[in-house]
């Protein structure tokens, strides 16, 4: 791990002596470690200097999606339980709906995935929102590879008719949707602006709770915007 940690101290890369006496190693030590740590693919040899490898930033990349997702799985769960509700967290990424997070409680269920989230984006709070934050082309790139369906008997069936609720949502306002994924639910989604993402925090109640949905996402929008510089760097992560 020294080493590790000493190559990548170095843009350019390290030859094997610097790194040995970096890493408080005797040179031949150092040597059998770093043909070890480039045979697994951990870092590189190149032109006399060690450099780090795929393998390497492979663990990376995971560590700091490891680490997205548990902030806002905390942030999640303290909207939950400030608001009283389920709480989802959703972006759009190469082209899909990747749900990353929800929160619920016992006295509080999230709706259960029982028809996919990343080919039902039509019929859900969450699709809905994160497609309104595409423009045109890309709505239509994706309705051609998840066709409009039915799901339930309130889901919109008619492409044309969906792409003008999408263009006709009010920038950065909360996107509605009553019971057209889930039969005795209705949901509401946030938009959320970081960078180029598209991202969305949405919150869930039963049918029979629906008058108490948009007090409740104004709620949750006023926290949003409390904690906004957080959500961003984690969705950057």
């Amino acid at each position: 791990m020294r080493l590790l940690e000493a190559v990548a101290s170095h843009a350019g890369g390290a030859p094997a002596k610097q790194l040995a006496r970096e890493a408080g190693l005797p040179l031949p030590t150092a040597y059998h470690l770093l043909r070890t740590l480039a045979h697994e693919g951990y870092l590189r040899r190149e032109k006399g200097v060690f450099v780090v490898g795929e393998a390497a930033e492979r663990l990376a990349s995971n560590g700091a999606k490891e680490k997205r997702r548990t902030m806002i799985g905390d942030v999640m769960e303290h909207w939950r339980d400030v608001i009283g509700v389920p709480t989802y967290f959703a972006v759009y990424r190469e082209g899909e709906v990747q749900v990353e997070a929800v929160a619920d409680s016992h006295g509080a269920r999230a709706v259960e995935e029982w028809a996919d989230f990343r080919q039902t984006a039509h019929a859900h709070a969450i699709g809905q929102c994160l497609l309104s934050q595409l423009d045109e082309d890309a709505r239509r790139d994706h309705l051609a590879r998840h066709r409009v369906q039915s799901i339930t008997p309130y889901t919109v069936r008619d492409e044309r008719v969906l792409l003008r609720r999408l263009a006709a949502v009010p920038r950065m306002q909360p996107v509605v949707e009553r019971q057209e994924y889930a039969l005795g639910h209705v949901c509401a989604a946030i938009p959320i602006t970081a960078g180029s993402t598209a991202a969305t925090i949405a919150i869930s109640l039963p049918v029979h709770r629906a008058g108490r949905l948009l007090p409740a996402a104004r709620q949750l929008q006023t926290e949003v915007g409390r904690k906004l510089g957080t959500l961003a760097f984690s969705i950057s992560l």
